[in-house]
């Protein structure tokens, strides 16, 4: 309650800004109304106009609030299981299936890997089946000559319809499901990565008509069916379509608290869209559905990546009041609102008062009070809670470190990359993209090329999106002559870009490129015009 009061305070003192966020002023905050309904159409209120949320950009310690209880099949936690134990045998293996790739034929290139000696059993196919999931052909021969050995589970067979629709080759997952119903074997799992992988290809039309179909297999889908589905749809950006299908078969399968979850989930923690998220909230009221724990864990999180204070401390307080225990989640998402409304010591009060609840905090706890801070060039203070970070036991992670390199100079740079190498937590490419990116968009392109050169003493070789950004930073600082060295240098390594090309690949008749001319630019971009044609500003054109 006494941080309810400071959220009153500022909003006191900032009424504007809170008004802006929260769309409307509370009366109060727990106005006497009928046991349901308080919890709904009071605490949200349709305001006249949507406001678009804006969301820092990338927040990865929030934690999507999935339930893993309607998930498929994880198949690194699969992997992760198998991997000690058959570790050298798999890598040589992949090594032998390599060469079965040069056979004309797939007997002849099964016939081979009879000889090669190698016995095999159900862990290591999987295994090996995995390793070679990004060539769907070769992976394709393994399980066939797994099957030929008796040597497959069923876990295998889900794997390798999840590699073919990976490389969208259903119709070729698709006879493994016909082989699977000729085999008298239960398809329910096999159909939902089906599922996943259209919904995973952009296509929610087939994602839906795939589990509709579920009937001509003799398979009445149950709750627990419909809730996994929901949660593919969601998980994959198409929240809108499994809400509407919810709905329209509420009849099928009636309407409860957990199907709202999962809505709910995919507006406040993969969209994050707090206008559809009031939308759900009240229409969860309609439906007579009372929002439990889960429910206002996921408004809590959405408000907090809003970065709206007030209403995440409200919802929290009328949590507690109903009953419901706050987890870490929870907690972790008023640390990050807090520090980013400059409640720095209400942060470190909420991180104490979770370790007499005995809650451990994460590195996650940490990491959502360094990340605001950092952005906001709040060094000292981002660096006082590191230490705190470590003397909880608690070792700073990859994400730790990128939010220090947002305002680090040059030398500051180099500095946390030496420690992450020193503390084994990279770096890796996306901590060089992180930091290209950031010297590229402060118009410093010596300093980015000075990074470019740390990258190889780092041993991370340099990927397309590496290339291009850097190639792509160059043009625009008009260095046009380092950008079609790099250029050259990333089409020696088999990296192309087409963007690049036409600019920087010779086309006209002289053998010239469309930046040949640093005058036939305009401010570092790049201005097409056809030969022997004045080139006029656009403030001269009628």
């Amino acid at each position: 309650m006494r941080l309810l009061s400071l959220a009153r305070r500022l909003y006191s003192a900032r009424p504007i800004a809170f008004k802006h966020i929260v769309g409307y002023q509370y009366p109060s905050l727990f106005t006497a109304l009928p046991e349901l309904r308080r919890h709904f159409s009071v605490a949200f209120r349709q305001p006249s106009v949507r406001h678009c949320s804006t969301i820092p950009p990338d927040l990865p310690f929030f934690s999507s609030g999935n339930s893993t209880s309607y998930e498929i099949i994880n198949f690194d936690k699969c992997v992760d299981t198998l991997r000690e134990k058959y570790h050298d045998g798999v890598n040589e293996f992949v090594g032998i299936a390599q060469k079965a790739s040069d056979f004309g034929s797939g007997d002849e290139a099964i016939l081979f890997l009879d000889e090669c000696g190698v016995k095999p059993n159900q862990e290591l196919v999987f295994l090996v089946i995995w390793e070679l999931r990004d060539q769907w052909k070769l992976a394709y021969l393994l399980f066939k000559w797994g099957e030929k050995c008796k040597c497959l589970e069923e876990n295998t067979w889900c794997l390798m319809i999840w590699i073919l629709g990976n490389h969208s080759k259903f119709s070729t997952a698709w006879s493994l499901i016909r082989d699977l119903l000729q085999m008298s074997t239960d398809i329910q799992e096999a159909v939902l990565i089906m599922i996943d992988r259209y919904a995973a290809a952009n296509n929610a039309g087939k994602a839906i008509q795939t589990f509709q179909i579920l009937e001509k297999f003799s398979m009445s889908p149950d709750q627990r069916t419909l809730l996994t589905f929901l949660n593919i749809l969601c998980k994959h950006g198409f929240i809108e379509e499994a809400e509407e299908f919810m709905l329209i078969n509420k009849k099928l399968f009636p309407l409860e608290i957990d199907g709202f979850n999962i809505i709910l989930n995919g507006w406040c923690n993969i969209v994050v869209d707090i206008f559809e998220a009031k939308r759900i909230w009240r229409e969860m009221s309609k439906c007579c559905i009372e929002p439990n724990g889960t429910s206002y864990a996921h408004m809590i999180s959405c408000f907090s990546k809003v970065r709206n204070l007030f209403d995440s401390l409200r919802l929290y307080d009328e949590m507690q009041k109903r009953g419901w225990v706050p987890g870490l989640e929870v907690y972790n998402a008023l640390v990050y609102v807090l520090t980013c409304e400059n409640c720095v010591k209400e942060a470190l009060k909420i991180i104490d008062k979770v370790k007499h609840m005995g809650l451990r905090p994460d590195s996650s706890t940490y990491n959502l009070m360094i990340c605001p801070l950092c952005e906001s060039s709040k060094l000292d203070e981002a660096r006082s809670i590191l230490a705190l970070m470590e003397e909880d036991n608690i070792s700073p992670t990859i994400e730790t470190y990128h939010a220090f390199l947002v305002s680090a100079s040059l030398e500051g740079t180099v500095e946390v990359l030496n420690t992450m190498r020193k503390a084994g937590v990279g770096p890796n490419g996306e901590t060089f993209l992180l930091i290209l990116d950031r010297f590229m968009k402060l118009k410093q392109p010596k300093t980015a090329l000075t990074i470019w050169l740390e990258m190889r003493q780092y041993e991370v070789v340099p990927e397309s999106a590496h290339y291009s950004l850097l190639v792509g930073g160059l043009l625009e600082c008009r260095l046009y002559s380092k950008a079609r060295e790099l250029y050259a240098e990333m089409k020696s390594n088999g990296i192309d870009d087409p963007g690049l090309r036409k600019f920087l690949e010779p086309t006209g008749p002289r053998g010239q490129g469309d930046v040949s001319n640093p005058e036939h630019t305009k401010k570092g971009k790049l201005v097409k015009h056809e030969r022997h044609k004045v080139i006029r500003n656009e403030k001269h054109r009628r």
